[in-house]
Formats: structure tokens, sequence, C-alpha cells
């Protein structure tokens, strides 16, 4: 009987998914949800678990990509206060952008490129007149 050995070398061809934690502080919010384009904007698809004090977490794993999302607390729509970046939706609100890297390689760069530069006066000492 022969057996076939190559199924520990399977390599996956495609993306592999990224784990996120999303994290939400309410004092009061009794059932916080996310909806996005990650899940169809279906909020009932990925519920925040309480954490005690009013913080809610929520682990998942998404392929690369950008994706837009919103909280679902209370059944109120809102933008989440931790996302760096938000952009206008067509209900006259804003939705969260998420930016999910292939590696923590990608994602520190991705970074980087927010960041201001150090010594950036220091590199633009001249003035115009100079140039």
């Amino acid at each position: 009987m022969k057996h076939n050995h190559n199924h520990d070398n399977v390599h996956n061809a495609g993306p592999e998914l990224v784990p996120v934690r999303f994290e939400f502080t309410h004092p009061t919010a009794t059932t916080v949800c996310i909806a996005g384009t990650f899940n169809h904007w279906q909020p009932e698809a990925k519920t925040l678990h309480p954490a005690g004090s009013g913080h809610w977490l929520k682990e998942t794993a998404l392929l690369p990509g950008t994706y837009e999302y919103c909280l679902v607390v209370d059944g109120q729509w809102m933008p989440d206060p931790l996302a760096r970046e938000t952009v206008p939706n067509p209900f006259g609100g804003r939705n969260s952008v998420l930016k999910v890297a292939s590696s923590p390689e990608a994602a520190h760069l991705a970074d980087a490129e927010t960041l201001p530069l150090k010594n950036e006066t220091e590199s633009c000492n001249q003035s115009p007149s100079n140039r």
C-alpha cells in the first residue's frame, strides 16, 4: 500500500487569513456588533464579547485587503472611535476603514507611511532662494 507523503508539503497558493482584533469601550452598551464589507454588512455575523467594565472584544481573521465597517451599538450604527481612517457612507454618516496587511512587516511599513519624518526641519533647512 502506497502512501502519498506530499500532503505534508502542500502550500496554499492564495493569501492567508490575518488575525484582527476589534476593541470598543462603552459603559452602558448591552450589545456591540461589527458590520462591514467583510461580512456583507450583517451585524449579527460578528458580535463583540463583553470583557467587563464596559470593554468589548472580538478576535477574528480576515484576508489581506481594505475593508469598510461600522460598529452597531445597541442598534445604533457608528464609526469605530479607534479607527485611524473613516470615509463618508451613502447614509450621511461615516464608515471606518480597516487595512489588513498581508504580513506583520507590511503592517509596520504601512504604519511608517503615515508617520511624520523625524528631523524634517533639518532636512529642509534651506530657504527656497538657496535651492
